[in-house]
């Protein structure tokens, strides 16, 4: 191992903007059933489904409609 390294020429990380954040949400058990279900499926962890999901309904800047009758 050297005792100093150079720098000067590195760059930054390209993936850095895709780094994912762990939070903690309550989710209906039915609607983690259904994201299992398509996980079974399709062999994408249910998880990434969701963020998928989530990741498509902010880039088409989906609105939820919120009338209560």
């Amino acid at each position: 191992m050297r005792k100093e390294y150079d720098f000067s020429k590195s760059k930054k990380n390209p993936y850095l903007k895709k780094l994912k954040k762990p939070i903690t949400i309550r989710v209906d058990v039915d609607t983690i059933g259904y994201f299992k279900g398509l996980s079974d499926k399709t062999g994408i962890p249910y998880q990434n489904l969701i963020n998928l999901y989530l990741a498509e309904c902010a880039s088409k800047h989906k609105k939820i409609d919120l009338s209560w009758k």
